[in-house]
């Protein structure tokens, strides 16, 4: 099955202060980390921004929000509709440096028969590391036209198959992969962790 591969970067990053997917670690942007872990994997990684200029040199396609300030579900809507010939599509928030490719492999060979696959770890479901099959745009479409936002009830109305367990994979692994970073201590964190090995 063909597979897009999108990055979420459209947030305001208010409590960072600053762009989170601009922050250097190792030499490169947080947004740069996260694009090589998904160009192997893929057929296409694309970024959803409302400041395309900024993400220009990672040569990909960039597109803003068809819903403006309609939050994640609208940047999720707006990768299916301008890539609507792939059959799947891994959704990655900028501010998850440390995802890893093998987890959403692994994530990836569940979507079969489902709408979506929605990990959840740690007593969270995770939307915004999740798989999401073509066959979920209709309703996703749909929600946004009524501005119905939330994107958790969204997986109600759809076939959803969450994820718990994740055999084979050690805890660190999956911490980081979860990792979401919102604050400047986190951010801290990652460089101070040297998150070439993390």
């Amino acid at each position: 099955m063909t597979t897009c591969g999108v990055i979420l970067a459209g947030g305001q990053s208010s409590r960072m202060g600053r762009n989170k997917a601009l922050l250097e670690m190792d030499d490169q942007t947080s947004i740069e980390k996260i694009y090589h872990e998904l160009k192997d994997i893929v057929e296409e990684v694309v970024i959803i921004a409302n400041e395309p200029t900024l993400y220009r040199f990672l040569n990909v396609p960039i597109y803003q929000d068809r819903f403006v300030d309609k939050g994640p579900l609208a940047g999720i809507e707006t990768a299916m509709y301008h890539k609507s010939e792939y059959e799947q599509y891994i959704i990655v928030a900028c501010d998850t440096p440390l995802i890893n490719q093998d987890v959403l492999t692994y994530l990836l060979k569940e979507i079969k028969g489902y709408d979506a696959v929605i990990p959840s770890y740690d007593g969270h479901i995770h939307p915004l590391s999740g798989i999401y099959s073509a066959h979920s745009y209709q309703v996703i479409r749909e929600r946004l036209q009524n501005n119905q936002l939330k994107i958790r009830v969204l997986f109600d109305e759809m076939n959803t198959k969450y994820i718990e367990q994740f055999d084979g994979f050690s805890e660190e692994v999956l911490a980081n992969h979860f990792f979401n970073m919102n604050y400047p201590e986190q951010y801290h964190w990652v460089i101070g962790n040297n998150s070439t090995q993390v």
